[in-house]
């Protein structure tokens, strides 16, 4: 898979006025619409995310929306570009990237740079605007909660040289992975992916 290149040029960073909170799902279609998909496979997830917008024009972004509602994820990406932090999700039992749901909130590059922020512990972690890969996938059935889709559009998020991260209570732990440590972390094909786009296959 051909690595992506990323202009980090256009990164924001928290209080940025760009990455302001919108209960508009105009803003959501907007940063869809700018998703140019690389593949077919890209190209039918896109329609699908637009697709449930269409269906639910003012819920779309809530947990609330139990057929599947949008997410927002980034991939976290030290200064240089050699390695990502995954994160050991305490849920979910598996190594992932880290995001969550927009409770709300269209502007999905504000969310997964707030949820990076919050799973992360670091600060001045910056994001770049455009979704670099999409994915629709089954979240498993918990008590008060039925099995559901995740609409999931996913950020490269930049950390400062340096960077220490913190574990939070949503994650069993974290790991600076470089990509010729990936296959001892299990992960699933989707963030393999995420790592062939990044750093190249």
């Amino acid at each position: 898979m051909a690595r992506v290149h990323f202009d980090l040029g256009t990164a924001a960073r928290a209080g940025d006025p760009w990455l302001r909170a919108t209960d508009e799902l105009a803003a959501a279609v907007h940063t869809l619409a700018h998703v140019t998909p690389r593949d077919g496979a890209q190209a039918q997830f896109r329609e699908r995310m637009l697709a449930l917008i269409e269906r639910h024009p003012h819920d779309a972004h809530r947990r609330t929306t139990l057929e599947g509602h949008l997410t927002a994820s980034g991939l976290i990406v030290d200064s240089a570009f050699t390695c990502a932090l995954l994160t050991h999700h305490r849920k979910l039992g598996k190594w992932l990237q880290m995001g969550g749901h927009c409770d709300g909130d269209a502007n999905l590059a504000g969310v997964a740079l707030r949820e990076c922020i919050e799973e992360s512990g670091i600060a001045d972690l910056a994001v770049l605007p455009t979704p670099f890969d999409l994915d629709i996938h089954p979240i498993p059935a918990r008590p008060g909660e039925p099995e559901h889709l995740h609409y999931d559009a996913r950020f490269v998020v930049v950390a400062p040289t340096g960077a220490q991260f913190v574990v939070s209570d949503e994650s069993h732990a974290l790991a600076w992975v470089r990509p010729d440590e990936l296959e001892r972390y299990a992960v699933d094909d989707s963030v393999r992916r995420l790592f062939e786009l990044v750093f190249g296959s």
